[in-house]
């Protein structure tokens, strides 16, 4: 068990909640590399349809495609930190994650906190 101290209570991230963060993470992988495959094979169909489709929707795959990427580097990058051993811990504070955080998003980089500090310097 991994046990984090977070504002004077303890947050436990056990055995089981480790093993379903991995499988939710793997999950996010596959989705985001199918959905990057099937991107990518809509943009290298270059027909007479496609041509014709407006430059907005060419413009929300785009999008979509650059968001699929940019939460996979964040799933593959949460998935080396379980690997490394280092995975729960802030990259800015080096506190833990909370537990309730990384379950909703468990490619979490930041802290609740540090989070909030990094979104209110933007």
């Amino acid at each position: 068990m991994n046990h984090q101290i977070i504002d004077d209570r303890i947050t436990t991230l056990s055995i089981e909640d480790f093993a379903a963060l991995r499988e939710n993470l793997h999950e996010q992988l596959l989705f985001r590399r199918e959905q990057l495959q099937q991107l990518s094979a809509a943009a290298t169909t270059r027909n007479d349809a496609l041509l014709d489709r407006a430059a907005s929707q060419i413009e929300v795959r785009v999008k979509l495609a650059a968001s699929a990427r940019m939460v996979l580097t964040d799933v593959e990058a949460a998935l080396a930190r379980m690997d490394r051993g280092s995975y729960g811990t802030c990259h800015l504070c080096r506190r833990p994650v909370e537990r309730d955080r990384l379950m909703i998003v468990p490619q979490a980089r930041y802290c609740g906190r540090c989070r909030h500090v990094r979104e209110a310097g933007r």
